[in-house]
């Protein structure tokens, strides 16, 4: 015979403790302000490090003159900086990627 059902909670204080623990809402706030911050670290990396790599390679294809990546465009369509919005995306999918294969190799899902 199965157990008998949890009691209902008593009063909002218990039923807010349930809703937090049924819905895991404190890891989803921790891994939301997480998410915030590792977004603002990978567009830092990407603007700060990778970005100035591009540009050096730009100097170097454009013989020696100094051709700023941001105003690469085509017409209206502003190249340069879709440029650094993609390899901020994939630098942020390779990095979530890693720390998801962490966490799982440490048995967390």
């Amino acid at each position: 015979m199965p157990p008998p059902p949890p009691p209902p909670p008593e009063g909002i204080k218990d039923e807010f403790l349930t809703f937090l623990k049924k819905y895991q809402v404190l890891g989803l706030a921790v891994a939301f302000i997480m998410g915030l911050y590792l977004g603002a670290l990978v567009k830092s990396l990407v603007d700060n490090l990778i970005m100035p790599l591009v540009e050096i390679a730009l100097i170097a294809l454009g013989g020696g003159e100094a051709i700023q990546w941001e105003a690469l465009t085509v017409g209206q369509f502003r190249i340069g900086l879709f440029m650094a919005d993609l390899i901020t995306f994939i630098v942020i999918a390779i990095v979530i990627f890693l720390i998801v294969k962490i966490a799982t190799k440490f048995g967390l899902k």
